[in-house]
């Protein structure tokens, strides 16, 4: 098992690295959150999951550790293989992930493509305990911050703004301080949108 790379950037695209270590080239596939936190410099490092088929070696690379144990848990879900969980954590951060499969939201699990509604409530059924008990997350308080982001979103949407940039500037928000009333995350919202 190749658990890490650490070596020179050879080529970097949004979708794969290749990385030479000792003058050797490996090709890594990576999620779009991994790309934008690769340097451009030479050096690099990257946690990696090599996945083992009849027909295929195919290793994936990883910015950060908890990325690649989402990975892991995603795969572990019957329906969901490597690329569907890459696609997955290039659509959405991990913090995303966690918080969606922690508070049940298969609506936005079922927003990834190639993710379908019993797909969706599977990742929840079987990685919601795992995700609860492995980061720490409080079911209450992930279901309340989502509640509060979809009723902003919501009054953001019909004043006008578009769904997509109003989502991400509250993604923001809430990363910095969960705990926000839907007043205040329309108010902080308004002031960046």
């Amino acid at each position: 098992m190749i658990t890490h790379l650490r070596g020179k950037l050879v080529e970097k695209n949004p979708t794969y690295v290749v990385v030479e270590c000792g003058g050797i080239g490996y090709f890594a596939h990576i999620s779009l959150n991994t790309f934008s936190k690769i340097p451009d410099n030479e050096a690099v490092f990257l946690y990696t999951y090599l996945s083992v088929k009849e027909d295929s070696h195919t290793l994936f690379g990883f910015a950060e550790k908890i990325e690649r144990e989402i990975f892991k848990l995603l795969i572990s879900v019957s329906g969901v293989g490597p690329s569907i969980a890459r696609t997955m954590l290039s659509s959405m951060s991990t913090e995303e992930i966690q918080q969606a499969i922690a508070s049940s939201n298969v609506g936005v699990i079922q927003s990834v493509k190639g993710i379908g509604a019993k797909t969706a409530q599977r990742v929840i059924i079987d990685l919601k305990d795992k995700i609860v008990k492995t980061f720490g997350l409080d079911e209450v308080s992930a279901v309340q911050s989502n509640t509060n982001k979809d009723e902003a979103l919501i009054a953001l949407e019909v004043l006008g703004f578009n769904k997509k940039q109003s989502e991400k500037v509250l993604d923001r928000i809430l990363k910095d301080d969960a705990d926000q009333s839907v007043e205040d995350l329309i108010k902080k919202a308004l002031k960046n949108l």
